[in-house]
This record gives structure tokens, C-alpha cells and sequence, in this order.
């Protein structure tokens, strides 16, 4: 003979202290912060900062900062116009070019050009 099987549905499990029967609570996302929208480009392959500024783009943010200093600068250029040419035809760039001094090991101070592209819907 076959056995009824107890329904144990949500209305009968007992609350989590704070937390109203059948709510499943959804872990808090920090607000955002100040280098969310900011994508550094290193050595990695173009393709790879390509989908980090799509990604960032396509959950929301209106304004991605592509930046880079020294060799990396050529590769930074290449992931906006990849990203420009390919995927967001509507994006504007605005192009911010600069300098830092920065000291290496034995405290001889060096001058590396950086540059902020600027992405915006």
C-alpha cells in the first residue's frame, strides 16, 4: 500500500528571524564604487579587455573609463576602436593623454605616458 507523502510547502516552514515567510532573501550588491567602470589594460589580449567593456556596458553603466600607460597604450586604443567599429557603433570616446612620474627600485624617477579613453552611450 502506498504512502501519502507529507506536503511541506513554504507556508508551513517557520520564518528566519526577519525575513517574511515565502521571501527569499537576496544578497545585498555594494553600492558602486569608484572603480567599477574603470577597465585597466595590461598585457592580456585585446579580446579579453573587449568583453570586460561590453560586459560593463551591457549592466548598465553609461560610462566606461578604458585606461593604460606606457606599452599598453596601443592595446587600450585598439579595445575602443574594437568596441566602437564592432559592437557599439553609438559609443562616444573621449581621449585624455598624460604623464606620471613614478620611481623605480633604486629611487630614479621615470616619466610613463598614460591615456584615459573615455566610453559613452
Amino acid at each position: 500500500m502506498a504512502q501519502a507523502i507529507p506536503d511541506v510547502s513554504e507556508e508551513k516552514k517557520p520564518a528566519k528571524a526577519g525575513i517574511p515567510v515565502g521571501q527569499a532573501q537576496r544578497p545585498q550588491r555594494p553600492s558602486a564604487r569608484r572603480d567599477d567602470n574603470i577597465v585597466y589594460v595590461g598585457k592580456k589580449p585585446t579580446m579579453s579587455y573587449v568583453l570586460a567593456v561590453m560586459t560593463q556596458l551591457q549592466s548598465g553603466m553609461t560610462e566606461i573609463h578604458v585606461k593604460a600607460r606606457g606599452r599598453s597604450i596601443s592595446r587600450a586604443v585598439d579595445v575602443a576602436e574594437v568596441v566602437k567599429n564592432r559592437f557599439l557603433q553609438d559609443v562616444s570616446r573621449n581621449v585624455s593623454i598624460g604623464t606620471e612620474t613614478i620611481e623605480d627600485k633604486d629611487k630614479h624617477r621615470l616619466n610613463v605616458s598614460t591615456i584615459d579613453i573615455r566610453m559613452a552611450r
